[in-house]
């Protein structure tokens, strides 16, 4: 899977499983003995804030650090360090009230210069989210509770990005520090126990007695235990280690279930064909409306699901999520499993006998199954596939460079539209190697990005049917992500990130 600031796909890393978890009084109240023991699927990359991950990672920094604004679970901005804002009216200035009365872990006062302070070490550091804030110019302290940020353009995701890593909060003394990626210096609900952290394997926090909202301390205490596997992950809710965990896959969910721990499902991806090479430049049947309509066809969505992701997950023809603006019920079935409308679709495209398509492979993440899968349909309506296999990363060089004109991947689906097309369609988007536009493409992306919020809403409606008609892309599923809890434990899911944000995972009263 690739994620710019969503869970990013299962990486192998070091872990060592602890005793027993010891599960305390329920309640929400920090003076009740009670533990929380997750299990996660990534260690922290780093603790200093600048240059810390979101997606897998945002629970170690959601329980060091607060945030400028935070999310609700359906992706509705709410206050935290800012209790106010507002944008001017051509969505270029956003002037912030900023929280009184909140101190970090080494006595230092939060306010507006060590925000701007903060937003400047994110933009210049080395996040792999560093790019949410490319669209800022500058921060400015008006006054100790009045920031102001002025963008380079409107970036309709900019609350959403200061709601994650890029608007976390440290006391900048930190940054001088020998240790400033192992020792954090927040203002959040919880402190990291480093004594009792085995960095890389298990990390131990404790609650913040300082902390200016209480009522979002569910535990007195939470240890991350990291997994390296989807049957590492299983043995310990098996073994009763665990509370809650991310999962790698859904081929252990009957048996996490049969354990006692319930199911909490999300989509948070799209499976597919990306066909980069819309203009025909590198491979010319692509540049055919008519043979990317064909590939569409050639299809069976729903054996696909069943057969790459155990049938957990939906069909879809469409890439914008069912949590977006943008969405069309309608477009996920726009392109039925049809071999023989495709073939004559090709044929009147004027390749009645196929074509040849290049495409690269990582059968290591996604299993050669897949792609042969993929191979067999579509040499069913006469096109051949040639894969040239990559290990790991090594795959992405040659997608960006560009090397091959279409690819199979699981990507991102943005909720908020203009996200999405700074991922996939804008012209320098991240998965827009060929910087493939038009007219049509640019008028609504102008309108997600520059209206207000119907106007924006009905543009990326509008984009997204003309992207399925046109077949910019072949979606086959949104697989299914999985996050799983005990008996004890309630959990609300976040739209949009893989794990659910640390205040909402509760003990049962």
């Amino acid at each position: 899977m690739f994620h710019r600031e969503r869970p990013g796909a299962a990486a192998g890393v070091a872990r060592t499983l602890l005793g027993p978890l010891v599960l305390g009084a329920c309640g929400n109240s920090v003076g009740a003995a009670s533990t929380l023991t997750l299990g996660v699927i990534t260690p922290a990359t780093t603790f200093e804030a600048p240059d810390m991950n979101w997606g897998n990672e945002s629970p170690y920094n959601q329980a060091v650090y607060d945030s400028l604004v935070q999310a609700s679970p359906t992706g509705v901005i709410e206050s935290q360090l800012a209790t106010a804002w507002s944008y001017n009216a051509a969505k270029t200035v956003l002037t912030m009230t900023l929280r009184t009365g909140v101190t970090f872990t080494d006595g230092t006062s939060f306010n507006a210069s060590v925000a701007v302070k903060n937003l400047e070490a994110f933009q210049k550091g080395t996040s792999s989210n560093a790019s949410d804030l490319i669209s800022m110019a500058s921060a400015t302290a008006v006054s100790p509770t009045e920031l102001v940020i002025r963008l380079k353009q409107p970036d309709p995701a900019f609350l959403t990005y200061l709601g994650e890593a890029a608007g976390s909060q440290e006391s900048p003394k930190a940054w001088s520090s020998p240790t400033a990626g192992t020792v954090p210096v927040g203002s959040g609900p919880y402190e990291l126990d480093t004594k009792a952290t085995v960095v890389g394997s298990s990390y131990v926090f404790t609650a913040n007695p300082d902390y200016w909202d209480k009522p979002e301390q569910h535990y007195s205490k939470i240890v991350m235990n990291v997994y390296t596997s989807a049957t590492t992950v299983l043995d310990a809710i098996e073994g009763g280690q665990v509370n809650a965990a991310n999962t790698f896959d859904d081929t252990t969910i009957p048996q996490i279930q049969n354990a006692g721990f319930g199911v909490y499902p999300l989509q948070l991806n799209w499976a597919g064909l990306s066909l980069f090479d819309r203009n025909g430049t590198m491979s010319t049947p692509l540049g055919n409306v008519k043979v990317r309509q064909a590939i569409n066809y050639a299809f069976d969505r729903a054996a696909l699901l069943k057969d790459m992701s155990d049938g957990y997950g939906s069909v879809t023809t469409q890439v914008f999520p069912t949590n977006s603006p943008g969405y069309e019920s309608s477009l996920d079935s726009y392109y039925g499993y049809d071999p023989a409308k495709a073939r004559q679709l090709l044929a009147a495209a004027g390749y009645p006998h196929g074509f040849t398509l290049n495409m690269p492979s990582v059968s290591a993440a996604f299993g050669e199954a897949a792609y042969a899968l993929i191979q067999a349909e579509l040499a069913n309506i006469g096109i051949k596939v040639n894969y040239t296999d990559y290990q790991g990363a090594q795959i992405f060089t040659a997608i960006f460079a560009p090397k091959f004109p279409a690819t199979y991947f699981t990507l991102e689906e943005d909720p908020i539209p203009w996200q999405l097309a700074e991922f996939l369609l804008t012209k320098d988007a991240t998965f827009n190697p060929f910087h493939s536009t038009n007219s049509t493409v640019a008028g609504y992306l102008n309108t997600t990005q520059l209206g207000s919020s119907s106007q924006a809403a009905a543009a990326a409606k509008a984009l997204n049917q003309y992207l399925v008609q046109n077949a910019w892309f072949v979606p086959f599923f949104r697989p299914q992500s999985s996050f799983v809890a005990d008996s004890h434990t309630t959990v609300v899911v976040q739209a949009g990130n893989a794990v659910p944000y640390l205040w909402n995972i509760k003990p049962k009263s």
